[in-house]
């Protein structure tokens, strides 16, 4: 197993950062590593993702959980679980309309072995993603 993840406090209600998290149009304004997020955020969609970090390469994903205001889980991979990645949402409202959000992606499978050295270090684009939406969120 590969795992990384990144989580900041954000000072809004869960439905501001929900509605900003399932608006795929608008990935690009506050997303730094994104280039384009194409199809409909809701469960069992399927999304295609450019990602500057590898910008080439579509990454094809499935919206898998989708537990409105609180968790989303996004899934892809190589057939019979070779190789997976799950890269989950989650959104835990604290006091005074704070929200603990959290962002983690794990990768597992047979195959990570041979795949796992290929894949970047996630932590520091995890970091730059929690704290664009940190920024929208509070409408800084």
């Amino acid at each position: 197993m590969k795992m990384f993840s990144a989580s900041t406090k954000i000072n809004a209600p869960s439905e501001k950062i929900w509605g900003i998290l399932t608006d795929s149009s608008k990935y690009t304004e506050w997303d730094p590593g994104i280039i384009s997020l194409d199809g409909k955020i809701a469960e069992g969609e399927k999304l295609t993702i450019y990602a500057k970090v590898s910008p080439k390469r579509a990454f094809k994903v499935t919206v898998v959980e989708f537990n409105e205001n609180r968790k989303m889980a996004w899934s892809s991979g190589m057939p019979l679980g070779l190789f997976k990645g799950i890269r989950t949402f989650t959104l835990e409202p604290l006091k005074n309309g704070v929200v603990n959000f959290k962002l983690q992606e794990v990768f597992s499978g047979p195959m990570l072995a041979m795949i796992g050295g290929s894949i970047p270090d996630m932590n520091p684009i995890f970091a730059e993603f929690v704290a664009g939406l940190k920024k929208r969120a509070e409408g800084a």
